[in-house]
C-alpha cells in the first residue's frame, strides 16, 4: 500500500484497523488522517519493529489488494 492508496481509503481502512489491530486509539487514527508516513510512525509506536509490525504491513497491503477494484481484461477479436 502506498500514501495515495491509503489516503484514498482512509474511511473504510481505519475502522478495520481499529477493529483487527486493537492498540490504535481514537487519537492515533485522528493524527494519522490517511498519511501513509504517519500511519508508519503509529505502527512503529504501538507495534515496535518486530514480527507484529510486519503482521500489520501485510495485513494492510492485503487489505488494500482486496479492496482493489478489479481489472477486467478485454479480448480482442
Amino acid at each position: 500500500m502506498n500514501a495515495d492508496q491509503l489516503m484514498g481509503k482512509w474511511m473504510q481502512f481505519k475502522g478495520e484497523l481499529k477493529q483487527r489491530w486493537g492498540n490504535f486509539t481514537d487519537d492515533d487514527l485522528q493524527q494519522i488522517e490517511g498519511r501513509y508516513d504517519r500511519f508508519v510512525v503509529k505502527v512503529q509506536e504501538r507495534y515496535g519493529y518486530g514480527d507484529e509490525k510486519r503482521e500489520l504491513m501485510k495485513w494492510a497491503d492485503a487489505w488494500h489488494q482486496k479492496s482493489a477494484p478489479q481489472t477486467v481484461e478485454k479480448k480482442s477479436h
